[in-house]
């Protein structure tokens, strides 16, 4: 629901901006900081939109490529922690185990 919810926010934004775009079709000036050229407004718009898109889908994605390693390394720090408290618990069982057997050792001596 969250992700058809956002697709519609994203295409009546889209709307709004073209319709936005369209109507503003007269010839402006555009200055650079090497030079200076004649655009019509519509296409600044769409150009201003499109690099802040671009901008916007970049950080997004070094964004999601930093959790994704974060993720990643808490996986990692995960089984490690897993195969110790496996290690502690082999050894507890061990540990029970030789208790065991001398207390069978020790039950077979006072039935002697």
């Amino acid at each position: 629901m969250k992700q058809q919810s956002w697709i519609v926010m994203s295409l009546v934004f889209a709307l709004i901006i073209a319709v936005f775009a369209i109507i503003n079709v007269e010839t402006v000036e555009v200055d650079f900081l090497f030079m200076t050229t004649n655009a019509p407004l519509i296409l600044v718009i769409l150009l201003s939109v499109l690099m802040g898109a671009l901008l916007i889908v970049g950080f997004s994605f070094s964004k999601i490529y930093q959790l994704q390693r974060e993720v990643k390394a808490l996986k990692n720090e995960k089984s490690e922690y897993e195969q110790a408290s496996l290690t502690k618990e082999e050894a507890v069982q061990n540990k029970t185990e030789v208790n065991k057997e001398k207390f069978e050792v020790d039950e077979q001596e006072k039935n002697e």
